[in-house]
């Protein structure tokens, strides 16, 4: 029986995506984990691999696609023994993709007999299988709950059925962090695009059309400013001596092509601080708050049309090298929208620095469910009082750490930012 390729989802929160690319044309054969497509999410472009072999037997979807839902049959797929002839009339998707204009339309819809439904857990988190899967555990009377999946991405596929006993029950599950984050839904404000578009009438103006990037940051930030109650922290930070420190490290590392940045310290000073004030390292999930053992930081890093928040795991165990090679590989693959979904999914503290950019300081809007976000400004010089009264000059750095009251108290947050600031003050403690 032919199988239908479905849309996959590949982030837990994705909706939809355009189809940019076949990589496949009908009649080719394929095996489990060949490249089918490339898949255009909200942050980034994904290849889709293949989870049973077969021959493309009809493409459903032209690529360049948008708007293509999550489940929707892009293609089919002919077992062996099967031919075109196989392929049955089914009637077009309820919410049809819409084609950019560069690309061909999409051919008329052939689909054979559909798949079971894709399942949910207990839980209510969707079960990731391929439609040859769900058919085979319906026939067997099989809960797929119950099955570790081996294709890609941890998908329930073909074998992994016919492995299984019938009537298996379905074991407990732990949920994680990035799962007990609830899913962002749009919010809607302010009057219509149609009323705001009237009262420009007259003027000349270019309308730019919204990427699927641009709506969820629209989303998220409406929601992230709606619903978690933000206090705001300020300190000043003098620099001088990571300066001098940083230019000494810079020269010993020379030999190994490695360029420490500002930046690199201050990730490594905040993985250190959430050890030193275990409290704060904690993200809100709606009902309860997680506590993070390891330090997670998430690092903002601006592309075309948006921007990406790339995830250190552990930091805090990392060396400075570690970090500022590991941050120049994201921030290098998130500029090329080369992100896996994990990369940048996660943590429980970000970074947001615009001091590269000439701001003295700002305030951040906190990435939720994070509990915090630091914001820095640019390192500059001034005027200070020293301890004993006299007027000196000192590189200083604003910084403001954004926190949502949820998850830290006000004396919590200014114990975790004293602790950021003592540790940049203090660099060479940091190796210790």
């Amino acid at each position: 029986m032919p199988i239908e390729i479905l849309m996959p989802a590949l982030s837990p929160t994705m909706e939809e995506g355009t189809l940019a690319k076949w990589l496949v044309k009908e009649g080719d054969t394929v095996s489990s984990g060949d490249l089918l497509a490339e898949i255009e999410t909200d942050k980034a472009t994904m290849e889709f691999e293949a989870v049973d072999e077969g021959v493309i037997g009809k493409i459903l979807v032209a690529e360049g696609s948008e708007g293509v839902k999550v489940n929707t049959a892009i293609a089919v797929l002919l077992e062996d023994g099967e031919s075109a002839d196989d392929i049955g009339t089914a009637s077009a998707p309820a919410a049809a993709p819409k084609a950019t204009e560069a690309a061909p339309s999409a051919p008329v819809a052939e689909t054979a007999t559909p798949a079971p439904a894709a399942p949910a857990a207990a839980d209510g988190s969707r079960i990731f299988a391929s439609p040859l899967a769900r058919r085979i555990a319906a026939s067997k009377g099989i809960d797929l709950a119950a099955l570790t999946g081996s294709g890609p991405h941890g998908r329930i596929v073909k074998a992994d059925v016919e492995a299984a006993q019938p009537g298996a029950a379905a074991p407990a599950k732990t949920v994680s962090a990035a799962a007990a984050a609830p899913a962002v839904a749009a919010v809607a404000s302010g009057p219509s695009s149609d009323v705001i578009a009237k009262m420009y009438e007259g003027r000349e103006y270019e309308e730019i059309a919204l990427n699927g990037m641009r709506k969820t940051i629209a989303a998220r930030l409406t929601e992230a400013k709606q619903t978690v109650p933000h206090f705001y922290l300020r300190r000043d930070i003098k620099l001088d001596a990571l300066l001098e420190f940083r230019g000494t490290l810079n020269k010993q590392l020379e030999a190994r092509n490695v360029k420490l940045s500002v930046n690199d310290f201050i990730i490594k000073a905040c993985a250190l601080a959430l050890q030193s004030v275990p409290d704060a390292n904690a993200v809100w999930a709606g009902d309860k708050v997680l506590k993070l053992k390891p330090s997670d930081v998430a690092v903002a890093v601006a592309i075309e049309g948006g921007l990406f928040t790339p995830v250190l795991q552990d930091a805090e165990t990392k060396s400075l090298s570690a970090l500022s090679a590991q941050m120049k590989d994201l921030a290098g693959r998130a500029r090329d929208r080369k992100l896996a979904p994990h990369e940048y999914q996660g943590g429980s503290f970000a970074i947001s620095n615009l001091g590269m950019f000439g701001i003295d300081n700002f305030d951040a809007v906190i990435n939720p469910p994070h509990g915090a976000i630091l914001a820095v400004g640019a390192g500059k010089k001034q005027p200070v009082v020293g301890p004993d009264g006299d007027l000196a000059v000192a590189t200083v750095m604003s910084v403001t750490l954004s926190v949502d009251h949820r998850v830290i108290d006000g004396a919590l947050g200014a114990e975790l930012l004293n602790a950021i600031v003592e540790n940049l003050e203090n660099p060479v403690a940091m190796l210790a």
